[in-house]
């Protein structure tokens, strides 16, 4: 079977903290909320603006540790504002059996770009799905049910 583009982090519901037009292209993120979500500098990320819709890909560069910064540079700046809440997603190509073992970390923002919570993401089997999705919150256990 092939490979296919999976979720490997994601950090979800970021504000956008600085548009730089004129700056070299990329996003500067927090390096220490990289470091909990397993995003790595020079990677390439999807970012989701979900105020516009706006759908672009950069690649990651670390700004000032503790700083909670979501920066978009250089054409980047023209996809997002100061203020937007944006979704930026890691991926990797895996087989499916894989998705067993992969679990995505997300950390989900709150106000000033305070991690709300943080959660799993998992792929399990049952007697009637091969693949099964499944959330749990990370610091509790407790299983999040999608949509409810």
């Amino acid at each position: 079977m092939s490979k296919i583009r999976v979720l490997r982090a994601k950090l979800h519901g970021m504000t956008v903290t600085g548009a730089d037009l004129h700056y070299q292209g990329s996003i500067t993120l927090d390096p220490l909320l990289c470091q909990e979500a397993g995003i790595y500098p020079l990677e390439f990320v999807e970012i989701w603006n979900k105020n516009s819709g706006a759908r672009i890909e950069t690649y990651v560069i670390h700004g000032e540790p503790g700083s909670g910064c979501c920066v978009l540079n250089g054409a980047a700046a023209r996809t997002c504002q100061k203020g937007d809440e944006v979704i930026i997603a890691a991926s990797t190509y895996a087989e499916p059996g894989d998705l067993y073992q992969l679990k995505p970390k997300v950390l989900v923002f709150g106000p000033g770009n305070t991690v709300r919570q943080k959660i799993t993401y998992e792929v399990g089997q049952t007697p009637d799905l091969d693949f099964e999705f499944r959330m749990r919150d990370t610091d509790t256990g407790e299983r999040i049910v999608p949509g409810m």
